[in-house]
């Protein structure tokens, strides 16, 4: 049974559809996804269906949410525990690149210079790959997916690296407009930042297609490849789900949802924001530059 109101009473919502409704959506997206792979016939459809109904799930469990803030029923217990559930799922998403940028270290720093005959390698350099030179980048000892060129690091990426920070100039900007009551403010630099994150996809997108068919450096390039695509890509959609939140924030400022003193929604959207920046400068170091 829901408690409302009582600054004193944790809010406990009636019972909700949604976790029923989003274990279904993940079951059929899954279902579909690895009948896909089988190149089932009718796998395409279970898949769009599975996340028509994750959609949906989101649409209608953060609806429920924001609806029961914007009614007062959350006290301060309530918005310790979202604080919360929000540091626990950016550590999350940390150990979830960790896990990317380990594979991209283990194969520079160990694999591949193992096949080039260094350390415990050099039986199997000998044997099997007298001729590679176990030098960083590399497509493997098979030269897998032909010759390729590296993305220069001084070129567009180095621009969308400008327009991430100055993505976290402006979001702290509209927090400070927030904290200060100025909604027009908040407003112009909220929407400022979206802008940015938008201009850094529609470069990433160009990088991407100019890789594939100036470059020919495909996900297919090797262990070079795979690793860049997978961590810039994976970025890329963390960037891409930022905008998303952070449009959503902006019709929520708009609509006078939040207050000085009130605001968490904002504040755990900026964090994620913050945290895509971060991963950002580490990806433009390690992969990029170095």
């Amino acid at each position: 049974m829901a408690h409302t109101h009582d600054a004193n009473i944790y809010y406990v919502p009636h019972h909700s559809p949604w976790p029923l409704v989003g274990s279904v959506g993940m079951f059929l997206t899954m279902l579909g996804a690895a009948s896909l792979l089988n190149e089932a016939a009718w796998a395409p459809w279970v898949l769009y269906l599975g996340l028509g109904i994750l959609v949906w799930m989101l649409l209608g469990w953060f609806g429920n949410v924001i609806a029961e803030s914007v009614r007062g029923f959350y006290n301060r217990q309530v918005d310790t525990s979202f604080r919360m559930g929000m540091m626990w799922f950016i550590f999350s998403e940390v150990m979830f690149f960790a896990a990317f940028f380990g594979a991209l270290f283990y194969a520079r720093a160990l694999s591949v210079p193992w096949l080039g005959g260094e350390g415990d390698g050099a039986a199997t350099h000998a044997l099997l790959w007298s001729g590679f030179d176990g030098a960083w980048p590399t497509n493997g000892p098979k030269q897998i997916g032909g010759p390729f060129e590296l993305v220069s690091a001084f070129g567009l990426p180095l621009v969308n690296t400008l327009l991430l920070l100055s993505s976290g100039v402006t979001i702290t900007i509209a927090h400070h407009a927030l904290r200060a009551g100025r909604r027009g403010a908040l407003l112009f630099w909220l929407a400022a930042t979206i802008v940015l994150g938008v201009v850094f996809l529609v470069c990433q997108g160009y990088e991407y297609y100019h890789a594939y068919h100036v470059l020919n450096l495909t996900l297919g390039s090797g262990i070079y490849g795979s690793t860049f695509f997978m961590l810039t890509g994976f970025h890329g959609m963390h960037v891409t789900l930022g905008a998303i939140m952070l449009t959503v924030i902006w019709l929520r400022c708009a609509k006078g949802h939040f207050s000085r003193d009130n605001h968490f929604g904002f504040e755990a959207v900026a964090w994620y924001w913050h945290f895509v920046d971060v991963v950002w400068l580490a990806l433009f170091l390690f992969v990029y530059v170095l």
